[in-house]
C-alpha cells in the first residue's frame, strides 16, 4: 500500500477478554484516525486514551528491543512497536494475543511457562572457577571466529513470537518450544562456558529438541532475525554427537591476562569503577 493509498482511518479489530467478566473473547472494532508512520502500537495507544480505557496489552520500550508487545497482528507473531499499519496492506488491523499461550486478559498473553523453561536451560556462563567468576583478574579468551558461532543467538529478545508461531509448542506443551531451546544452543556453543553437561540433563529429555520437526516458522516469525530453528538443528547434532563419543568438547576458554603497556587514546577516558559488590 503506498502513501497515497493509506487511508485516513482505519479499523482496529482486537480480540478482548476479562477473566473477571467475560466467560469467552470476543472481538470489539474501532475506528482511528490514521496518520503516516503510525505503528500498531501507537494506534492501541489512540483506542485506549479515546475508545476503550481498560484494554490492556503490555510495551515498554516503544524501539523494538524489550520484546514486551509481542502480539499477533493479522495472523503473524509481530511486535506491535515495530509494525507500522501502513506496512500492513490492509484497512483491517486485527490484533489478537500470542497464541498457545494462556491469556491474562485482552492482549497479555501468559509468558510463564515459557520462562520457566528457560530457566531450566541455565542460560548463563557455567564454569568450575567460581572464584574467578566472582572476581575476575582478566578475561576468558575467545577469538572472532568462536564469538560468531553463537552470536546471533544472544540477540534474542525473549518475546515469545518464536513460541507463538511454533506447531510442536502449540500441540505439545511439555516441549521446552524454540527460544529456550536456542538460548541453551547459543551457552553450549559459547567457547566460554563448560555447562553442556549439565543442560544436557534437560535437553536429553522430552523437553529437548527432538520433537522439533523444522518447520522454520520460528526463525520466519523471529522480529530480530534469529534463527532458533538453526540453533534446535545444530543442537541435535551436538547431542547425537556427544551419545555417540564423536563430539570433541575443549574445556572452557582459559583465563587471559588483561594486555599491559596499552595506552588509552586521548579523548577517551578511563572505565568507570565497579558498582556492583560481588558476594
Amino acid at each position: 500500500m503506498t502513501n497515497a493509498n493509506v487511508p485516513s482511518e482505519i479499523t482496529f479489530r482486537i480480540r478482548r477478554f476479562d477473566p473477571a467478566v467475560d466467560t469467552a473473547p470476543h472481538w470489539d472494532d474501532f475506528r482511528i484516525p490514521n496518520p503516516p508512520g503510525m505503528t500498531v502500537l501507537e494506534g492501541l495507544k489512540a483506542i485506549k486514551e479515546s475508545h476503550a480505557p481498560s484494554l490492556a496489552w503490555r510495551s515498554s520500550c516503544r524501539m523494538g528491543v524489550c520484546g514486551s508487545c509481542g502480539m499477533l497482528i493479522n495472523g503473524r507473531p509481530q511486535l506491535a512497536c515495530n509494525t507500522q499499519v501502513g506496512e500492513l496492506g490492509s484497512r483491517l488491523v486485527i490484533v489478537a494475543p500470542l497464541p498457545n499461550f494462556n491469556i491474562i486478559r485482552d492482549l497479555v498473553p501468559d509468558l510463564v511457562p515459557m520462562f520457566d523453561a528457560h530457566v531450566r536451560m541455565q542460560p548463563f556462563i557455567i564454569r568450575g572457577d567460581e572464584a574467578e567468576m566472582r572476581e575476575p583478574t582478566g578475561e576468558f579468551g575467545q577469538s572472532v571466529e568462536e564469538l560468531e558461532q553463537y552470536l546471533q543467538f544472544s540477540y534474542c529478545i525473549k518475546c515469545g513470537c518464536c513460541m507463538a508461531a511454533c506447531p510442536t509448542y502449540a500441540t505439545d506443551p511439555a516441549y521446552s518450544g524454540p527460544m529456550p531451546l536456542a538460548q541453551a544452543h547459543r551457552y553450549n556453543a559459547d567457547t566460554r562456558d563448560g555447562g553442556f553437561k549439565a543442560r544436557k540433563a534437560v535437553l536429553a529429555t522430552h523437553a529437548g529438541p527432538w520433537k522439533c520437526h523444522f518447520a522454520g516458522e520460528c526463525s520466519r516469525a523471529c522480529p530480530k532475525g534469529v534463527d532458533p530453528a538453526r540453533a534446535i538443528q545444530l543442537m541435535k547434532r551436538d547431542l547425537v554427537g556427544d551419545y555417540l563419543r564423536l563430539l570433541r568438547r575443549r574445556g572452557p576458554a582459559p583465563l587471559v591476562a588483561k594486555p599491559v603497556g596499552i595506552k588509552r587514546k586521548e579523548g577517551i577516558p578511563a572505565a568507570p569503577a565497579p558498582t556492583v559488590t560481588r558476594g
